[in-house]
């Protein structure tokens, strides 16, 4: 063995540069976070062919003074951090003191900068080869400006691994749009070649935070947006998520920023996909634009050379607080918040070539969701008891007051487990009103998928709204209702268990089995009763009874895979309510079923008041809007 030394310093920062410096985007992110650190107000990004030429950065920021140049291009020299305890609780985006050593070991960097005290700049150079720092006075405004020339050109071999140069400028677009969206209250410019591809100013207001995320993620993401802001034990969420017909073939608008950095995380993403498990159809990715803000000293960002990973001190508590937070939030969009941004869409809002939604969707910018009540008074009279399909007579489908008594024998006054599959009706009140719809001459409010006018195909519902046509799928909307009518009376009981005639013997890991026993009472409320009878054997007793037809094993292994991952297991809910979806998919109105005037407008009804009724099970719109003004343009009117 060859005796043991030092590596040389330009040796030792071109092994870091390997981990920091992977692509000219790195160095453009590294560049970038130091210009915010230093409380830059406007960043200016100029890079040739590729940034494999040239990467220019120029901030505004506090600048670097003239005795800490040469020590800012040695490694681990950082301002930002000097203890311990500031490492714990770091608030700043570097904090390593690695990036303009690693990147100057690698090519021809050039820092130029002045402070507010200083009467002129200062401008270092170092060329990888020699790593001696070479300072003389220059000219420049109070900030800093960093060129990076010839990058790799003493590393060959890392050089020919770089792509085309397209390839490696949409890196660096793709670097600097999340920089954008992570600190709104600074403005940002890019240029390649000389061209300017982006100019964004500062974004302060929420109108023009939107403005931004439409410029970066395409006008559509924000027209189809529902914006959150959700605070709890001290989390704060807040952004927009994009609603479940505005999905993705892959994963690519999805971005998450933790205290402004952004981070991909296995249990962000876990939370997120859960979120979003009834209502996304397959193979397909929600996006999303969010933010966490948590206490500093809660997250470790010093866990990946990138810092792209964090890890939370309380992993379960940022998990479930996500989740609800986005449950809550799909759960809770209507019909009405789709109109709002359906409508602004068809006046002519401008598109970004953002991948086309699988659906018409809606921006939301304040919730105010129509709340299923009645917009007339409820009568007394009520029409014959008919069952779903039955005959009435056209006097009941012309009066409101008795249509008001028909849906209500057709609802039988509220949800219920026993309530029959092809029944419609809701736990509030609603109502039908006439084809000549006599509530708006009296003043009332139009339910936001406004009144049926016929039934096409035996398959879709015609409604006629103030925004203009409305289709729906009627087996789609009634498999949704019926879907989460059955998971709320689910709720509203325990999850009973099943005793197995033969316990289920199962060999598992040490690992699983002391797992299995130490969940003990949370898998005994997932109905699942696993004792450890061995080592590494378990013995399952009990399973819940709705899943008796399921693979138990297979249940039970993916349900400990989970915990192991995660901390928590939905495993069990998971397949209990694909169960009830394909329950409510067989007892939901099938096609060719003709329904009369008063149950089609009774559909709409239960429709506003369910949640997540925009899809059904399977993540298939339900519904969709053919606005007035695009109607208007299928015929030329107005030309």
């Amino acid at each position: 063995m060859p005796s043991i030394r030092l590596l040389s310093p330009r040796l030792a920062n071109q092994i870091a540069a390997g981990e920091v410096v992977e692509r000219p985007a790195s160095v453009v992110k590294e560049l970038v976070e130091n210009a915010l650190d230093a409380g830059a107000d406007r960043v200016d990004v100029e890079v040739e062919q590729g940034g494999v030429k040239l990467i220019r950065v120029r901030d505004d920021g506090s600048g670097i003074a003239e005795d800490d140049l040469p020590l800012a291009l040695s490694r681990h020299a950082t301002s930002k951090i000097a203890s311990l305890d500031d490492l714990e609780s770091v608030a700043s985006l570097g904090f390593r003191g690695e990036a303009l050593a690693s990147i100057s070991s690698v090519s021809r960097l050039a820092l130029t900068s002045r402070t507010e005290g200083q009467e002129a700049a200062s401008r270092v150079e170092v060329e990888g080869r020699d790593m001696d720092a070479r300072i003389s006075p220059a000219a420049h405004p109070v900030g800093t400006t960093v060129e990076v020339r010839d990058l790799f050109f003493n590393t060959p071999a890392r050089r020919k691994f770089l792509r085309t140069e397209k390839t490696e400028f949409n890196h660096v677009e793709e670097c600097l749009r999340r920089q954008a969206l992570s600190r709104f209250d600074a403005g940002f410019t890019l240029r390649h070649n000389q061209r300017v591809v982006q100019n964004l100013r500062p974004a302060e207001s929420i109108l023009d935070r939107e403005r931004r995320i439409g410029a970066l993620c395409g006008q559509k993401f924000i027209d189809n947006a529902v914006v959150i802001d959700a605070e709890a034990t001290g989390l704060r969420l807040w952004g927009w998520v994009a609603l479940p017909t505005f999905s993705r073939s892959q994963a690519d608008l999805q971005y998450f920023f933790v205290n402004g950095r952004v981070i991909r995380d296995r249990l962000v993403a876990h939370a997120v996909r859960q979120a979003y498990r009834d209502v996304l159809y397959n193979n397909r990715h929600p996006a999303f634009v969010l933010y966490l803000e948590v206490d500093p000293a809660t997250v470790d960002v010093n866990v990946h050379p990138t810092k792209h990973e964090v890890r939370f001190r309380d992993g379960r508590l940022v998990h479930d607080f996500i989740f609800r937070t986005l449950h809550k939030a799909l759960a809770d969009v209507r019909p009405d918040d789709h109109f709002r941004g359906a409508v602004a869409q068809s006046f002519g809002r401008e598109t970004a070539g953002q991948e086309e939604a699988m659906a018409a969707g809606a921006t939301q910018v304040e919730r105010q969701p129509w709340n299923g009540q009645p917009a007339m008074p409820s009568t007394g009279g009520h029409a014959p008891s008919t069952g779903f399909g039955g005959q009435v007579t056209p006097q009941q489908e012309w009066r409101a007051s008795d249509q008001m008594g028909f849906y209500q024998s057709l609802s039988g006054g509220g949800v219920s487990a026993r309530q029959e599959p092809g029944s419609f009706g809701s736990d509030d009140a609603a109502y039908s009103s006439p084809l000549n719809h006599p509530a708006d001459a009296d003043g009332h409010e139009e339910p936001p998928l406004g009144y049926a006018i016929a039934q096409l195909h035996g398959i879709y519902v015609l409604a006629q709204g103030s925004a203009g046509m409305i289709v729906v799928d009627m087996h789609a909307a009634h498999e949704r209702i019926t879907y989460e009518r059955m998971k709320r009376a689910l709720a509203e009981q325990d999850l009973k268990s099943q005793p197995l005639l033969v316990p289920l013997s199962l060999a598992v890991s040490q690992k699983e089995a002391a797992l299995a026993e130490t969940h003990g009472e949370e898998l005994q409320q997932l109905g699942l009763q696993i004792e450890r009878i061995g080592p590494e054997t378990l013995a399952v007793r009990q399973t819940p009874a709705l899943l008796r037809g399921a693979d138990t094993e297979q249940l039970v292994r993916d349900v400990l895979s989970d915990l192991i991952e995660h901390g928590q297991s939905d495993r069990v809910e998971a397949v209990t309510h694909e169960l009830l979806g394909t329950m409510a998919c067989h007892g939901s109105v099938r096609a060719n079923r003709q329904l009369t005037i008063p149950e089609m407008n009774a559909l709409l009804r239960d429709m506003e008041a369910t949640e997540r009724s925009g899809q059904c099970n399977h993540g298939r719109p339900t519904w969709t809007l053919v606005t007035l003004t695009e109607l208007d343009k299928l015929f030329l009117r107005g030309r």
